[in-house]
Parts: structure tokens; C-alpha cells; sequence
């Protein structure tokens, strides 16, 4: 077995782990509305997503072709060097989702990944190894205007689509609307995990892919192999059915109260867009469009309140993920071409494995999971610098009870 095809294997394996990590911290993303507002259990969410989400990963590989062809000028950077690339954007991608889920914040595992890869290509290739914009490709095209648009349309349709439902359903015995909604929310949910499945998975098919062409056992032009189809959809199921309980929490308790009607509006007006986006090619960030789709949800409803702060926080996540995991890519793109060849990618690896460790041994100190998920919301205080959760005491005691 020789050095580049270990590098290849090591390449793989953190894809399907990046894969694995997209799962869990997307799982709010799909499910949030519906464990805050009751209408399923939040272990029946979960398990529902995660099977949604492995049938989702088989509709579409119109985004993993945009992924595997249209970040890297592939024509300035050979098989080795394009591995290492390629290994350093998924660590940086995988280290930046780490973090935000210990914070609670729903960042884009998306731009995650678009971040650390592009760091990595920098570092490697100088600026012009990117593909900044190229007709209706690139990064600018495919990344930067749907992450501009995307929760500006989702908050504007979700706001006038609650509007109208609660329009319509004025006069109405609350009670017997909720549990309408609830039935509802079901059934959009389901689809928003279905959305997901399609759209977030083949992003890791793609960066596999693209590790496939550097190895030499595929050219850009050839079919995505069933294998690389099966081992994503696989691995961001196994994720999502894991729970991201920290960012399910912020999503459906910290940014509005939400109600049957609002978590219906939210999720149909996600899955619409995400599907659509996905039949184009577009790497959306589901983040980012659930997150929209929610603040509209606040907006639209008549008396609803919207928690500014906790939205400026996500924001300025989303602000600092494309550079700060691009940072991270090409940190380790460093090290890893410093060191050279599969000793470098080998200690890359370990470090990546230390960290993983550390961030989650520190998320232990103040756990969120499916007994206190619903906990009333308790605002952060600013001096402390803590975590969500641990400006929550009595949630581990609600969840108890």
C-alpha cells in the first residue's frame, strides 16, 4: 500500500466524519420547530430525521458536481498537493462545527467546509487557485449570493405565509389550531430533513469525489460512484440521528417562541427553498434558509417576540465562518505540507483527533439533551462568556423531573 493511497484513505474517512458532524449539527435545522412546539417527541425527531435524511442523499448530485468542480482550479495543483488541500479544508470544516455546536450556535456546515477548503487552496495556490467567479460557477455564484439571499427570502416568505395563517385562522379556538399545526408541522419537517439529506450530503460526495480525481481513479467528467453516494447518505444519517441538542435548542427556544403555526410556516418555507436550490446545483446553506424562515415566523406573527441579541450572535457566526475556518484550512494545509507527504496528513489527523476530544470533554461540564432541550430560554450574560447552557441551571433539573 503505498504513502498517497493511505493519504487517500485518511482523506475519506475525515469526509465521512465532516459528513457525520454536518448531521448533528444540522439536526436542528429540520427539527427544531417541531421538539419546541411538541408536535414530536424529541427522540422521534431525531430518528425520523436521520432515516429522512439517508433517503434525501440518493434524490440529487446536481450540488456535489458544483462542489467537486467549482472551488479549485483543478488545472494548477497536482494529485498530492490537491489531496493535502482537500484533507486540510475538511479538518477546518470539521473544527469549526465543533466549536459552534459547543456554543450553541447554528453556523453553516456548509460554509464550513467551502471555508476551510478555500483556505487550504490559498495557502496552496496563491488567490488565483480559487474559482472566485467564472459565468454563472464559483465561489462568488455558487456560495456568496445564495448565502446573502437565502435568509432574506426564507424570513420574507415565512413572515407573510405566519401572517396570513394566523389571518385566517382569527377567531378560531387556539387549541384545536394547534393541534392542526402540529399534524402539519409532521409532514413539513419531514420534508425539510428530506431537503437536507439532498442538499448537505453531497457536498462531502463532492469533496470525496474531488480526492478521487486528485488520487487519479477519476476524472472530473465521470459519474459520482455509488459507493461515495452510500457511505454520505450513511454517515450524515448516523449524524442527525445523533442530535445536535445544543443547536436544537437555540433554534426552536432561543431566537422566538414557537408556535404550531409559526414551525409549520418555517419548515414549508425551508423545504421549498432548499429543494429548489439543490435542483439547481446551489451548495445552500440549510442553516442559514431554517434560520431565515424562523425570524420570519417572529416577524409575522402578531405580538411575537424575536430575541435581537441571540440573532446578532448567529450572524456574526455566519460573518466569521467562511475566513476564520478558512484560517483553520490553511493552518493545517501548512503543517501538513510542511511535515510532508503522509507523516504530515498522519500528525494533521492526530491533531484533529485531540481537539475533537477536548471540545467535547468540555461540552460534558454543562450538557443539553432531550430531557432538558425545551427548558425555558434564560438570556447569556455578556460578562460571564458562557456557553448557552450554562446560563441555564435549572435545565438539567427540569429535565430530571
Amino acid at each position: 500500500m503505498t504513502a498517497e493511497l493511505l493519504v487517500l484513505l485518511i482523506v475519506i474517512v475525515t469526509a465521512l466524519v465532516f459528513d457525520f458532524t454536518n448531521g448533528f449539527h444540522d439536526t436542528a435545522n429540520a427539527m427544531a420547530t417541531s421538539i419546541a412546539t411538541g408536535a414530536l417527541s424529541p427522540r422521534t425527531a431525531v430518528l425520523l430525521s436521520g432515516a429522512l435524511n439517508l433517503i434525501g442523499a440518493f434524490l440529487s448530485v446536481e450540488v456535489a458536481a458544483t462542489v467537486a468542480e467549482g472551488i479549485v482550479r483543478l488545472d494548477q495543483v497536482g494529485g498530492p498537493d490537491l489531496l493535502e488541500i482537500v484533507f486540510a479544508g475538511l479538518v477546518g470544516g470539521i473544527l469549526w462545527n465543533l466549536l459552534t455546536w459547543l456554543f450553541g450556535l447554528p453556523s453553516s456546515s456548509s460554509h464550513a467546509l467551502f471555508g476551510g477548503l478555500i483556505g487550504a487552496t490559498i495557502a496552496a495556490l496563491g488567490w488565483s487557485g480559487v474559482i472566485w467567479s467564472a459565468g454563472q460557477k464559483g465561489v462568488l455564484a455558487k456560495i456568496v449570493v445564495p448565502a446573502v439571499l437565502a435568509p432574506v427570502v426564507a424570513a420574507l416568505v415565512a413572515s407573510i405565509g405566519t401572517w396570513l395563517v394566523y389571518r385566517l385562522t382569527r377567531g378560531s379556538e387556539q387549541r384545536v389550531v394547534d393541534r392542526g399545526f402540529r399534524w402539519g408541522q409532521i409532514g413539513s419537517a419531514s420534508l425539510v430533513s428530506l431537503a437536507h439529506g439532498t442538499n448537505d450530503a453531497q457536498k462531502t460526495m463532492g469533496i470525496i469525489f474531488l480526492a478521487l480525481i486528485a488520487y487519479g481513479s477519476a476524472r472530473p467528467t465521470d459519474q459520482l460512484p455509488l459507493w461515495v453516494i452510500v457511505a454520505c447518505a450513511i454517515a450524515i444519517a448516523a449524524g442527525t440521528s445523533l442530535g445536535g441538542w445544543r443547536i436544537i435548542r437555540t433554534l426552536g427556544k432561543g431566537l422566538v417562541d414557537i408556535t404550531p403555526p409559526q414551525g409549520l410556516a418555517a419548515e414549508s418555507t425551508s423545504a421549498a427553498i432548499i429543494l429548489t436550490s439543490a435542483h439547481f446545483g446551489l451548495p445552500l446553506s440549510t442553516t442559514q434558509t431554517v434560520t431565515g424562515a424562523i425570524l420570519g415566523t417572529g416577524l409575522g406573527r402578531p405580538g411575537a417576540e424575536v430575541r435581537w441579541t441571540v440573532l446578532g450572535r448567529m450572524v456574526v457566526a455566519w460573518v466569521c465562518t467562511l475566513p476564520l475556518a478558512g484560517l483553520a484550512g490553511a493552518i493545517c494545509w501548512g503543517l501538513a505540507h510542511g511535515i510532508g507527504g503522509f507523516p504530515g496528513v498522519l500528525v494533521v489527523f492526530a491533531a484533529l483527533i485531540v481537539l475533537s476530544g477536548l471540545i467535547y470533554l468540555r461540552s460534558r461540564r454543562t450538557p443539553v439533551h432531550a430531557a432538558n432541550v425545551n427548558a425555558e430560554w434564560t438570556e447569556p450574560s455578556a460578562a460571564a462568556a458562557q456557553t448557552t447552557a450554562e446560563v441555564l441551571p435549572e435545565t438539567e433539573s427540569a429535565g430530571r423531573t
